[in-house]
């Protein structure tokens, strides 16, 4: 397996340092807060280590403070129910002795019934898409240091964007993009850790979505971005090694916040999870406004 995504394995398991508690290490992405969707996966993990032959099928959280990357994160889980088809936990990350982060996530014993799913958006394939990182070199010399930090920084998810990415201009556009995402190496057969890993790679760039037709860019220094909660539906098995079409909308913004959703279909068009977040978006007038 290729370092990069060992090492994100090895950050979403967790020590346990007692029957509820766990403690999680933070990894700089390319920000000076704890990446949202670290805190989900290692939130998830902590949960499902208190839960037996259920099946996490949903999860609500809130990000209430930013998270330090150079400190370790206490996950406190609270065994709320513990039914024979559902069981639900509640968990609380603290840092420097504050809440940073809750979440509830309700588990479920697998189990049959009716069906139905909308169809997958007709989008080219993987294979006909260039990676987020192959960014001409002509290009990268004028991106700002913030945003070619986080266009150059190695990471263990490939992300294949469908719409052309503008990171000079960033013309006002629609309000949706598609994204093909998978791990960059194959994972163990462990449906808890493939749970796990779809939540951490769901805070990426979702509720970016929600700034896209104000020509806005979220590396400005008078933009302030940040993630409010996060919900989560899994639907079907899935792997996360293999690849996963990410298709965003957002459907409003208003009161310095910005709704995005988000469905996650597998190269067959099944739809295997959903999610949805807020975030906080305010734009500071400019020096001279």
């Amino acid at each position: 397996m290729k370092p990069i995504l060992a090492d994100l394995l090895k950050l979403l398991e967790l020590e346990r340092l007692e029957d509820n508690y766990f403690r999680g290490e933070s990894r700089d992405i390319g920000s000076r807060r704890v990446f949202g969707g670290q805190v989900l996966g290692q939130a998830l993990s902590a949960a499902s280590y208190t839960v037996e032959d259920l099946k996490v099928h949903s999860l609500h959280a809130y990000f209430l403070r930013a998270g330090d990357v150079c400190a370790p994160i206490l996950y406190e889980v609270d065994r709320a129910r513990n039914g024979r088809s559902f069981s639900n936990r509640r968990v609380v990350a603290v840092q420097h002795g504050r809440p940073i982060f809750n979440m509830t996530a309700s588990f479920q014993k697998p189990e049959k019934g009716i069906e139905h799913q909308p169809g997958a958006p007709d989008v080219p394939r993987p294979e006909e898409l260039a990676e987020l990182r192959d960014v001409p070199a002509a290009s990268m010399q004028n991106v700002p240091q913030k945003m070619r930090r986080y266009l150059k920084r190695a990471r263990p998810i490939e992300m294949r964007p469908v719409e052309s990415v503008d990171i000079l201009t960033r013309a006002p556009r629609k309000p949706y993009r598609h994204l093909w995402v998978r791990t960059v190496d194959d994972l163990p057969d462990d449906s808890d850790l493939h749970r796990n890993l779809l939540a951490y790679i769901s805070d990426y760039q979702l509720v970016g979505t929600t700034i896209l037709p104000h020509g806005i860019r979220w590396e400005q220094d008078n933009v302030q971005m940040t993630s409010l909660d996060h919900a989560m539906w899994f639907h079907r098995p899935f792997r996360a090694d293999r690849w996963l079409l990410y298709s965003m909308e957002s459907p409003n913004a208003a009161g310095a916040r910005g709704l995005a959703t988000g469905r996650f279909f597998d190269e067959n068009g099944t739809l295997v999870a959903s999610t949805a977040q807020e975030g906080l978006i305010r734009i500071w007038p400019q020096a001279g406004e």
